[in-house]
């Protein structure tokens, strides 16, 4: 688990401000997870909080996007 910290997480296949939506929305719901900052232009998301990194990782595929590793 995450104990309050960050991680970034790279995820293939953001092109646009729908796809930026789409993984903010679902990471966001994870729990746990106190903030989500997303560039679109490098593919990178930026999450605060305290969460288990499985369940970000597991909230990206479902939104349909890969996080690479």
């Amino acid at each position: 688990m995450n104990a309050g910290n960050s991680d970034t997480y790279r995820v293939e296949g953001m092109t646009c401000g729908h796809c930026e939506s789409a993984v903010r929305g679902a990471v966001a719901k994870v729990s746990g997870v106190e903030a989500v900052e997303i560039d679109l232009t490098s593919k990178r998301v930026l999450v605060r909080g305290a969460f288990e990194d499985a369940a970000v990782r597991a909230a990206i595929d479902r939104a349909g996007y890969e996080a690479a590793a």
